[in-house]
């Protein structure tokens, strides 16, 4: 059975009391190693939209540990998805974590309506907004995780004043706005640097993200990993969501093969 996650205060990792909790392995194997959690989280941008409660149910059987909800509105991106009331109705069907990933302009207006239908974790772009601290405080304040989005256009040393005020960054491995991209492998040096200096860090990548690219994001320390396509079109999801977990806790938790089969 799914849990939401608990804590909505303290950043990082490490201090969360989750789920995810579990002892990892310290021998590390790769260069951007950390012991963050590998969390697998479908991008319901891909489903089939026209029964979003069965595929929601669907990937958290295969063990999805939480669903990446994109928020688009036609302007900040050119598409448009959905918007609270369509997230407040799939809200009572499961106790999944609903990561909300706003690709909105001014987001600040979206927080209360966000909260209010039941979302877990606010990411915002830190593009769409003009004061990040206010909007960090905002959106605590509403009893939500704070996520930080970055476009592939901006730097992961713009992130870095705003890092210990968050639960997690999200650098986008894709242009936001559009499902289906290729995965942009030229991104990997964002999330080392992002990794190497914040190593109890969740980082999440977004974009192109399956079974033939998990393991260049895992490498470069990426421990949680929105996957859309690549899962909801699957003939096995569930398989599909192992491989990558896979993938993220050995290179990134270090875990030997033989701990791997006992996942």
């Amino acid at each position: 059975m799914m849990f939401r996650w608990q804590s909505k205060q303290r950043p990082h990792c490490l201090n969360r009391i989750s789920r995810f909790d579990f002892t990892t392995s310290r021998s590390f194997i790769a260069s951007m190693c950390h012991s963050c959690t590998c969390k697998i989280g479908p991008s319901l941008l891909a489903s089939d939209l026209s029964c979003l409660k069965d595929e929601s149910l669907k990937v958290v059987a295969a063990g999805a540990d939480y669903l990446h909800l994109d928020v688009m509105d036609g302007h900040f991106v050119p598409n448009i998805s959905w918007g609270p009331p369509v997230i407040k109705s799939l809200r009572p069907h499961t106790k999944a974590f609903f990561d909300c990933h706003m690709m909105v302009s001014k987001p600040e207006q979206w927080v209360p309506d966000i909260a209010a239908a039941g979302g877990d974790q606010f990411t915002f772009h830190l593009e769409a907004t003009q004061d990040p601290l206010a909007l960090i405080k905002q959106i605590r304040d509403a009893g939500m995780k704070v996520g930080l989005a970055i476009r592939p256009g901006t730097s992961a040393e713009a992130a870095f004043p705003f890092v210990e005020l968050v639960d997690m960054v999200l650098v986008m491995t894709v242009e936001p706005g559009f499902g289906g991209q290729s995965f942009m492998a030229d991104m990997m040096p964002k999330v080392e640097a992002i990794r190497a200096k914040y190593p109890t860090l969740d980082i999440e990548v977004d974009g192109g993200l399956g079974p033939s690219t998990i393991d260049a994001a895992a490498k470069a320390g990426a421990n949680m990993i929105v996957a859309g396509s690549s899962v909801f079109k699957a003939a096995d999801p569930m398989a599909v969501i192992l491989q990558m977990r896979h993938s993220v806790e050995k290179y990134g938790n270090g875990k030997s093969d033989d701990q791997l089969t006992k996942l």
